[in-house]
């Protein structure tokens, strides 16, 4: 699972990337600003470079900071469902709550504390596959929906009102022709048809052979 980390410190990257690598977090992008990385995420029209499952984005940044950085990412549909982690400075605590409402879902502060970053990545990145699995469900859901509607809309069905002769029992289509009652059912419904006499038809047509 692809980690994207945005900080505009050389040092912070190399120090982050050693935590994550050394916990097995191999798949790791860095971007210097919020443009880079809004390039990487395929914003402004330009296109999606690496499928990314978390975010680790610094606060203070020049030219765009990381708060303005996240509300952007999250208002892009296709974004919204990546989880971003707020790398924040002590100092910068009172920015957590816009953070928050812009998006993020957790925080971490600097200096580092590995053991922490590491359970804050390894939750949210948990989040993210649990998350995913429940969008593939629900595709699913929607095309086994979607072929469920197609077969209803293929069923034949009779319904409503039949003209049928008094006599001959024969049922007039929406032509306007006289068709034979079974020739008409079969072709607006799935039946099928055996022939046989039932016992007063018998009697009627060979009453010599059979026996009341």
């Amino acid at each position: 699972m692809a980690i994207l980390i945005v900080d505009d410190s050389p040092d912070q990257h190399l120090l982050l990337r050693s935590i994550l690598a050394g916990a097995g977090h191999h798949q790791i992008v860095a971007a210097d600003s919020a443009k880079a990385a809004f390039e990487l995420l395929g914003l402004d029209g330009g296109q999606l470079s690496i499928e990314v499952d978390l975010i680790l984005m610094d606060v203070l940044m020049p030219d765009l900071d990381g708060v303005a950085a996240c509300r952007r990412i999250k208002q892009q549909v296709h974004l919204q469902d990546i989880p971003i982690i707020m790398v924040t400075a002590k100092n910068d605590l009172n920015n957590l709550q816009e953070a928050f409402s812009a998006g993020a879902m957790d925080y971490i502060n600097k200096p580092v504390n590995g053991v922490e970053l590491l359970a804050r990545v390894t939750s949210a990145l948990t989040l993210k596959n649990e998350m995913d699995r429940r969008k593939e469900r629900e595709a699913e859901l929607c095309r086994s929906n979607e072929d469920l509607q197609r077969a209803l809309r293929e069923v034949k069905v009779l319904r409503g009102l039949i003209p049928i002769c008094a006599s001959c029992k024969k049922i007039r289509n929406d032509g306007g022709f006289w068709q034979q009652i079974e020739e008409y059912i079969g072709e607006h419904s799935e039946a099928e048809f055996s022939h046989g006499l039932c016992q007063p038809c018998l009697k009627k047509l060979y009453p010599g052979v059979y026996q009341d």
